[in-house]
């Protein structure tokens, strides 16, 4: 009997998680369609500009290694 009350608190407790994730969902602000072309437009463009940084900085220091060696 044990058992089945642990498997019971078990699964009443996921259902709960499940309600309570779905309620929280329905409080979320989502964005309109402007608003999201304009996040993802910010988000590509720190990508890239965080490349090509990277991508400098890589050709930097491997240029001064090739010096040295």
């Amino acid at each position: 009997m044990a058992f089945l009350g642990k498997m019971k608190q078990s699964f009443g407790s996921m259902f709960s998680f499940f309600g309570d994730s779905w309620g929280e969902l329905k409080k979320v602000r989502w964005p309109n369609r402007k608003e999201l072309t304009s996040y993802t437009i910010v988000v590509l463009c720190t990508v890239v500009f965080v490349a090509l940084y990277f991508w400098v900085l890589d050709i930097g220091i491997s240029a001064i290694v090739e010096a040295i060696i």
